[in-house]
């Protein structure tokens, strides 16, 4: 007997409309109301910072992208069981960061960092684990594009956390913006990647 299709819930296509939308919105509208914030070199942890006058504002959308998270790993069904687990762990993560803010812009929290490290770790390597065998479902689940999604997204995570550790480095806000957008962006591709194929799927049935 062959296997049920699992698809796209409608939650998970609300997590992807408003994913891309939120991340860009959070740092953007807490830098423009913090003029003297350097974005170029400041990561989007410092406007979370127990010194920054937008702390507030800038963990709120900390704690709603966690939020979206658990919303695509409890709806993306066609995502595999591993792949959801993993958004599940990476939402848990940004909680984690969000919590334990950086003390100020000048100094660092180990536990603000380690959670930090693995929220972007766990939202780099998440295509691989949701890799879906059945042909059924779309090129980009399967291993090919698993495999193709991962690799880009580790890559930019890496270059973003060498410029992290790198204390000379003068571009850590830009590579963190990039990756931060990126990994959102991607994520949200693959959900309507996956529902418009269901659909297709559901018509020809």
């Amino acid at each position: 007997m062959e296997k049920k299709l699992q698809r796209i819930h409608r939650p998970a296509l609300v997590a992807a409309i408003l994913g891309p939308i939120q991340v860009v919105v959070g740092f953007n509208l807490a830098q423009a109301l913090w003029p003297e914030f350097d974005p170029v070199a400041k990561t989007i942890s410092d406007l979370a910072a127990d010194d920054s006058p937008v702390q507030a504002l800038m963990t709120s959308f900390f704690y709603f992208g966690g939020t979206l998270s658990f919303l695509v790993a409890g709806w993306a069904r066609s995502f595999s069981m591993p792949g959801r687990v993993t958004l599940a762990l990476a939402g848990l993560a940004t909680y984690g960061l969000a919590f334990f803010t950086t003390p100020d812009q000048d100094s660092s929290s180990l536990a603000h960092r380690i959670f930090a490290i693995i929220s972007f770790v766990l939202s780099a390597g998440w295509p691989l684990a949701a890799m879906r065998f059945d042909k059924r479902y779309p090129w980009i689940l399967r291993p090919t594009g698993a495999i193709i999604g991962t690799t880009l997204l580790t890559a930019s995570a890496l270059i973003f956390l060498a410029s992290w550790a790198d204390p000379a480095s003068t571009m850590t806000g830009v590579w963190e913006r990039v990756i931060a957008v990126s990994q959102t962006w991607y994520l949200a591709l693959v959900i309507w990647i996956c529902w418009f194929s269901e659909r297709k799927l559901r018509s020809k049935s």
